[in-house]
């Protein structure tokens, strides 16, 4: 039964050196080893059947600079998605960025906010110097003594 089975199969060996398993045709090779030029061919038809589609014809992104444009952003990517124009996978991506722009939104915020503070607050520890004074120890025009 083996003999009969090695009888059927390819005479020729695949690139890692074993021999071919694959089905043989009447002149002893498989249809690939027989028709070298067909895989090269068959890949390319698959590769361009699933090739993604380039986003040239899509409307732009408006700026997600605030709060509410990342929110409006994600209406519009739940939209397409439930629309079937937006695959499950480019959704996820665009959420992954989106919650990412959205940390660095609030990270902004806070660093905006803390600078203020800390400029707040050194114009209060500083003491406020008038024109012609020489600081809190003496004045610039002592009173003339009587």
């Amino acid at each position: 039964m083996n003999s009969e089975r090695n009888g059927t199969r390819c005479k020729s060996q695949t690139k890692a050196g074993k021999p071919c398993r694959a089905a043989a045709t009447k002149g002893g090779l498989c249809f690939f080893h027989a028709n070298p030029n067909k895989a090269v061919e068959l890949g390319r038809i698959g590769g361009r059947k699933h090739r993604h589609a380039a986003a040239e014809g899509a409307d732009p992104l408006p700026p997600s600079d605030t709060v509410i444009a990342v929110g409006d952003n994600l209406d519009r990517f739940s939209d397409e998605l439930y629309a079937g124009k937006l695959s499950p996978a480019t959704a996820r991506g665009l959420t992954s960025l989106l919650t990412l722009q959205l940390r660095v939104i609030e990270m902004t915020d806070l660093e905006r906010r803390l600078a203020k503070l800390e400029k707040k607050a050194s114009a209060e520890a500083e003491p406020e110097e008038r024109p012609g004074d020489d600081g809190p120890e003496g004045k610039a025009n002592p009173e003339p003594e009587t």
